[in-house]
């Protein structure tokens, strides 16, 4: 397979060259169209001078004349009545003519050979060194009858020009493909670096190096790559992460049911340590439960499956349902509450939401002090809804409000481990606000509490 540097300089030599033919066309046609006839017609004036100055200075050697004429850049052909030919400076290479064109010249008609020159596509006629390709006028000499036919001496005019044309030519087009290999080079070898960074990326080597100064396209297409090499890599971090929480909050309950079920096998127990033992044991079965449930929950939000069931539902009397459900909790750690929650519809899922504000408020429930309080109030303002959530609970700090939302983070792990829970609740609380096309916003200082404030779409 070409790489793509050959791909480029073959494509660009190829535009080049294609480039070149189409002016040469249109040049060429250019040329047959309006300077063709422009030379016809200045050549003809050129012509008719020498004739009528020859006509007019009878005394004078009409063969020096015109050898005169031919040395300042002409070929001339002068042929009387008899046939007799003279040919004055540089030898044409064709010196084919019709007899007829003669007669007709010799008898007073100007021949305009070259205005009616064969049109070709590659040659014009101004570079035809033949004898078709003159002017021819009647000339008159001492009372003898003449026909002369006349052309410019491209030779003798470009002789030096043209070398120096095909030397400005040479070296443009050899200048041309230098800075073309040379910017390919420039644009390529960028491509080179980024794919030799994307199989390292491939190999799992995130610390990737694509030291760049240019602004360009290419720049921002570095930048961008880097950018998704960083949030790879935190997302590697984030599985691994995962994989480690997982597994100690599902191997930890289950070591624990193992322990107990082993005590209950020995006969020397007592009953009160049995049904204590019993007790731990459908705790950590619950505990496994809802790690499973939530997971499935993720699972479900990732994938979209369509698991919303929209409907209109009154927010604010949902919100005071899970209120009353959790009335014993607040009272048992001896919290404050106080909420301000009118009736208002929305349009949402009632089931995946009740989800979001249990996750909320059990939260400011465990991470509150004792004796403190919890405000809960509902705003409406214009089509958005605004649930805000406030505590006087541990709070968090800055960098774990930043991570709050990812799956199996705990602010601080040796505090919440002996707390219930999967550190999956934030996370399902997110997907749930995000799907319902709302935000989640969060205002934490460590040992003043935390505001969560969702917003959602009325309709």
């Amino acid at each position: 397979m070409r790489t793509l540097y050959v791909k480029f300089i073959v494509i660009t030599t190829g535009m080049m060259l294609t480039s070149f033919i189409f002016a040469f066309l249109i040049s060429n046609a250019y040329y047959h169209q309006k300077i063709k006839p422009f030379n016809d017609k200045k050549n003809t004036t050129v012509a008719l001078k020498i004739a009528t100055f020859a006509n007019e200075h009878p005394d004078n050697n009409l063969g020096v004349y015109l050898e005169n004429i031919s040395e300042v850049g002409y070929q001339l052909y002068l042929v009387d009545s008899l046939g007799n030919e003279h040919y004055f400076g540089e030898t044409f290479r064709d010196k084919s003519l019709p007899a007829s064109t003669k007669v007709h010249v010799l008898n007073g008609e100007i021949f305009h050979g070259i205005l009616h020159f064969p049109r070709e596509t590659f040659v014009t006629g101004f570079f035809a060194n033949e004898l078709r390709n003159t002017i021819g006028v009647p000339l008159k000499h001492n009372g003898k009858e003449y026909a002369l036919f006349i052309r410019p001496d491209i030779k003798f005019l470009f002789g030096e020009l043209h070398v120096f044309l095909g030397w400005i030519l040479l070296l443009a087009i050899s200048l041309t493909i230098l800075m073309v290999l040379i910017n390919t080079r420039y644009l390529i070898k960028p491509i080179s670096t980024l794919t030799k960074a994307t199989k390292s990326l491939a190999n799992g080597n995130y610390k990737v190096d694509l030291a760049s100064k240019r602004d360009d396209e290419i720049g921002q297409l570095f930048q961008s790559f880097l950018q998704m090499a960083r949030k790879l890599e935190l997302m590697e971090d984030m599985r691994k992460e995962f994989i480690s929480n997982i597994s100690h909050d599902i191997q930890s309950p289950l070591s624990n049911i193992k322990g107990y079920t082993n005590l209950l096998a020995q006969d020397s127990i007592s009953r009160e340590e049995k049904t204590q033992y019993v007790s731990i044991i459908n705790s950590e079965i619950r505990r496994l439960s809802s790690l499973t449930k939530q997971l499935l929950l993720l699972a479900s939000l990732d994938r979209n499956e369509n698991i919303m069931k929209k409907k209109c539902f009154n927010i604010g009397e949902q919100i005071k349902g899970l209120i009353r459900n959790y009335q014993w909790a607040i009272s048992e750690k001896g919290l404050m509450l106080s909420y301000s929650i009118p009736d208002i519809v929305i349009m949402g899922d009632p089931s995946l939401l009740e989800t979001v504000w249990d996750n909320l408020l059990s939260n400011a429930i465990k991470y509150n002090i004792p004796n403190g309080s919890i405000e809960i109030f509902i705003e409406e303002r214009g089509n958005t809804v605004f649930v805000t959530f406030v505590d006087t609970g541990l709070g968090m700090s800055s960098k774990a409000v930043d991570r709050i939302f990812e799956r199996f983070y705990r602010a601080d792990t040796s505090r919440t481990r002996s707390i219930e829970g999967t550190g999956l609740g934030l996370s399902i609380v997110s997907s749930i606000v995000k799907l319902h096309n709302g935000a989640i916003t969060v205002k934490s200082k460590e040992r003043e509490g935390s505001t969560f404030i969702i917003e959602l779409p009325v309709k």
